[in-house]
């Protein structure tokens, strides 16, 4: 299994076959249609994540002492952008989803290509998987 460092090494690499940004877009949206997808029944209240323009469902399972996540969004690009975290922080271990940093969204130059409602979002669904991350590592213990 790949480390969350790794695997953010890898869409940055990713991004960087990209010439300009309708490109990244594009990849954004194909990353958004692979993404997990959660089951209608967590498509919950609870389960939104607060101060995204658009709606993001996330749910969080823990499988052998690792956080799998499945989410959805009603908007394309911010299908693409949560899959991209997903990508990111799913079957990790808590602690090591709450330790990484979020360089690689600079990397990509992610944040600056985003509406600030979606940039707000993104902080948003990163705060979202961690507390996911501080909730389920208190179950550990």
């Amino acid at each position: 299994m790949s480390t969350i460092k790794e695997i953010q090494d890898e869409i940055v690499e990713e991004f960087e076959l990209f010439d300009d940004w309708m490109q990244r877009y594009e990849h954004m949206i194909e990353l958004g249609k692979s993404l997990p997808l959660i089951e209608e029944k967590y498509k919950t209240e609870e389960n939104l994540i607060k101060g995204c323009q658009s709606k993001v469902w996330v749910h969080a399972e823990m499988e052998d002492e690792k956080l799998v996540f499945t989410a959805d969004s009603d908007a394309i690009i911010t299908k693409g952008i949560i899959a991209i975290l997903v990508r990111a922080y799913s079957n990790q271990h808590p602690n090591d989803i709450l330790e990484a940093d979020n360089k690689f969204i600079d990397e990509i130059g992610l944040k600056e290509h985003l509406s600030p409602t979606r940039a707000n979002g993104l902080v948003s669904m990163i705060k979202q998987l961690k507390m996911y991350a501080i909730a389920y590592k208190t179950q550990l213990n």
